[in-house]
Formats: structure tokens, sequence, C-alpha cells
């Protein structure tokens, strides 16, 4: 039956006149890569549907949360069963103490944990909560790490900042940039430099433990340990920035994968089901330091609203099956190994990191292990097979540094499909 949506055109069209750019945020608006965004009127599975009835096999999974697929029928149930008792309270209620009782079963790390509505506010928090606890200033965090757009972090950072060319935004004083040390990632010796000439002033290093937000990329094998061991040893709390990778990467996210103890881990994406979220949690010493029982004040209305507790919640028990895990990365390597074997043929040079349902497509013949290796991938090619895969039915993350996401709904036909249109993609180039 033909849609009476209006067509993306007249929507961005109309989005342009009263959205700062058509959008409300920036890596959606397509200028990395050109041309208009498409809108999406509803999502199934593992595909969207695009106000011009396109349907498009989706690799974005709303940037990570949807890794069930999207309008999971358990998920939906969830939602509607909350909502026959209101959407918000402005009290504590019973899906707050559920949730909690699940991040800290799951996450090896955590002792207590405070929700918050946006993954934004959790590192901002965990920031803030690290300075309070520690009675220091400074903050380490890595070039191309991307935790939010709190004025402390929006520095060097990943994500939409990189996409559209400025790393450091303005609008941020330089006396808070100065509290914030930036490195890059997979540089012992630098970690080394910034804590022996800034000797009992970090508060904390926060990082994302894999990188999601200047493309996919790992840490050297024993990098993460020994972040920890100079954390530890210079009295600084050891952050992690799991937002992206918690209950992806693995059930208790990288540190269960790395057997690494962060001291506060941040949250979000999947605990809230596609709903808003956040959460930090960590040592229950460094915990108490929050208000109402410590100094270190955070507060937030919607903070544990009870429809994005019921959806996270209902997303995490579809976790507690460890199988999926395994499910997920084979199919993050049967598109992996697709990708790799089309470029062989075309002699495309290409590095595609990947782990479990995390990836990145860079090409570039450089193994790519920082922000710097990450900027020599050719962006106008990945623009040339972002393109080619759209027209064909598959869309990536508009842009060449971010990462892609799988969910158990790409398993049969639609990873099949989608290797197909990747595989002609890089051919044509």
């Amino acid at each position: 039956m033909p849609s009476t949506a209006p067509a993306s055109s007249s929507l961005f069209a109309r989005a342009l006149q009263l959205i700062p750019g058509g959008v409300n945020s920036p890596v959606r608006a397509f200028r990395s890569v050109g041309g208009a965004p498409f809108f999406v009127k509803s999502a199934q599975g593992a595909t969207l549907t695009t106000s011009d009835d396109r349907t498009l096999i989706d690799f974005v999974c709303t940037w990570g949360p949807a890794i069930h697929g999207h309008n999971h029928p358990a998920i939906k149930a969830a939602i509607a069963a909350a909502l026959e008792n209101g959407t918000s309270f402005g009290t504590p209620n019973p899906y707050e103490v559920e949730m909690a009782e699940l991040i800290v079963k799951f996450v090896p790390s955590i002792q207590k944990v405070r929700m918050t509505s946006s993954g934004t506010e959790a590192t901002m928090s965990a920031v803030r909560l690290a300075r309070g606890f520690t009675k220091r200033d400074k903050i380490i965090k890595f070039s191309g790490c991307y935790h939010g757009h709190s004025d402390s972090l929006l520095i060097k950072a990943g994500s939409g900042a990189l996409t559209h060319g400025y790393p450091d935004s303005a609008g941020i004083p330089a006396s808070f940039a100065r509290e914030t040390i930036v490195l890059p990632y997979n540089d012992r010796a630098a970690l080394d430099a910034a804590f022996a000439a800034n000797r009992g002033q970090i508060a904390g290093v926060i990082i994302e433990p894999y990188c999601g937000n200047v493309g996919f990329i790992m840490p050297d094998p024993g990098y993460l340990a020994y972040l920890r061991e100079i954390t530890t040893r210079h009295g600084a709390l050891l952050i992690f920035d799991e937002v992206m990778t918690g209950f992806r990467i693995a059930q208790g996210g990288v540190q269960e994968r790395e057997a690494i103890t962060p001291d506060l881990t941040c949250l979000g994406k999947i605990i809230g089901g596609g709903l808003p979220v956040g959460a930090f949690g960590g040592r229950a010493d460094i915990m108490d330091y929050l208000a109402p029982l410590g100094p270190v004040y955070q507060a937030g209305t919607l903070s544990g609203n009870p429809l994005a507790m019921a959806a996270g919640i209902a997303s995490l028990r579809l976790l507690a099956n460890r199988h999926i895990y395994a499910a997920l990365d084979l199919l993050g390597h049967q598109l992996r190994t697709a990708v790799l074997a089309a470029a062989k043929t075309k002699g495309i040079p290409v590095q595609v990191p990947q782990c479990g349902s995390m990836f990145s497509i860079f090409f570039t013949d450089t193994p790519v292990r920082d922000y710097d290796t990450a900027l020599k991938g050719d962006a106008k090619r990945f623009t040339k097979f972002f393109h080619a895969c759209l027209d064909n039915g598959v869309y990536l993350a508009p842009s060449a540094y971010e990462a892609g996401f799988l969910s158990t709904a790409h398993d049969g036909p639609a990873i099949d499909r989608a290797c197909e249109v990747m595989t002609a993609a890089i051919r044509a180039l």
C-alpha cells in the first residue's frame, strides 16, 4: 500500500527551515559523504523503511542500542506494559531497582549505579565524580575517543566532531580545555610522560576501551592492563566509557572480555532498549561520594524513567543467553571476510577491524590503531563505497569515522544480501 508520509526530500526541506542543518545530531546530515539524509517512518528487525518506501538493511542499529534488531516484540511489550501505568513519576520506581540489580549482576566492576538520561550525562557525571573523589582537577582522554558533548570531554573528540572536521568545539573556554590532557590511543610512552609531568594532579583517565567513535579500533595487547596499572600507581581513577561496548562486546562489556576492572564505568544505548538512557557506576566507596550521601552533586528529572527502564530490562534479559555473543561474532566475521576477499580481488587496500557485533571499514593499507592512522583512510573512496551500498539497499553509518553494528536480526538473508552488496560495491570502486 503506498505511503502517505511526506517523502524524505520534502521533510528535509522543511527541517532545514526549523532545525540547524536539518538534523538533531550532526552525523545524520550526510555532510561528510554528500547527498541528503533519508527519513525513516518505521523499522523492523534488520531493516529500516524510509519515507520514500525504500527498505534498507541497517548497520547503524540506532547507533548501537538495537542489538536485538528493531521493534523487538519483547521490548515493545515491556514498553506497552509500563505505559499503562504512566510515562514518568518524578519519584523512585520499581524498574530502577531491577535495572540496578541487572547491571550489578552482569558488569563485574559495578557495585553501585546511578541512572541518567543520556551517555553524555553519564560521562560528564563520572568525570565530576572522579574529580570530587580524588580532589584533583586534570583528566586524561584519548584522541578520537568521543565521550559526549560536555565541555571537559569535547577536546580532540571523535564521532560527529571528527566527521565534520571540528575536533575541538567552539564555545569551550580555554580554562576548561587546560584541565583535559589529550593523548594518542595505544601509546604507553605518552601515558608515562603525562603522569610524570602532572604528578598528583590527575583525577582520572577516561577511555573507550574499544574505540567506536573514530571508526572501530581495538587496543594493543596489554595496553588496557597497563592503563589499569599506571592509574593505580598514581592514585587516579580508571573510567571505562562502555556506552557503546557495554552489553554489546560481551555481557559484561570489554572489561569482562579483557579481564580489566575499572573504577567507574559509563553505560547507555543497550540498557535503554532504544529509549533515551545512560548510567554510570563503579566501586561503592566512590559512588557514595554522590549526593545525597556525598558532596558531588548530580541529578536528572527523567533519570530512571519507567518506560526506558522497562525497555532496558527486557533488552538485558534477552542477553542472558550468552550464545548470542558467539552468534553475533560469526555474523561479524562473515561480513569482514566478504569485504576483505572482494578488496583483495580488486587490489584495493582495506582494513576491517571487527570484534563481535562491531566493525569498521577503512580504505588504507596501514593497520588502524589510533586517531592518526584512522585519518590515513581514504575518505573519498569510503564515500563512493557508502553510496554504492545505499543505492542497493544497505545502510552504513554516513561517515568514514564511525563504527558499524550488527544485531541478532541480521542472521540469515539480511547478512547474506549485505555481503553481496558490499562485495559488489568494492568491485565497482
